[in-house]
């Protein structure tokens, strides 16, 4: 067996996938119509073919997860998501853990947790 990567549930592809290639780079790999592969091992599934296909729904902001991010510069990180994305939701502000890191938590813009953190 082999670990191909991290999906998560969208609304709509497109904008995520600008959303992640704004902030982080990411680029697309292959686009199979409302199922996207991006660079980095991250797959994005449009919510109707998730619930359709998994009977379930999807519950934003859960907090159950998240992804989890490394930058050395994460003030101008931080600044950048700031000027592009003012809408975004934060679980908290830029911070300093008590063992030096700094992080921030919020979620995309479909409610999936991300952390971006100082390297350890």
């Amino acid at each position: 067996m082999k670990y191909k990567g991290t999906l998560i549930v969208v609304k709509d592809c497109n904008r995520a996938l600008k959303f992640y290639s704004d902030m982080f780079g990411f680029q697309l790999l292959q686009d199979n119509d409302g199922n996207m592969e991006l660079t980095n091992n991250l797959y994005l599934q449009e919510l109707g073919y998730w619930e359709q296909f998994t009977k379930r729904r999807v519950i934003p902001n859960s907090n159950q997860s998240e992804l989890y991010f490394e930058e050395p510069n994460i003030e101008q990180f931080v600044e950048r998501l700031e000027m592009l994305y003012p809408e975004i939701e934060y679980v908290n502000p830029l911070m300093t853990h008590s063992w030096g890191q700094k992080v921030v938590r919020f979620y995309d813009l479909d409610g999936n947790l991300i952390e971006v953190g100082t390297p350890i």
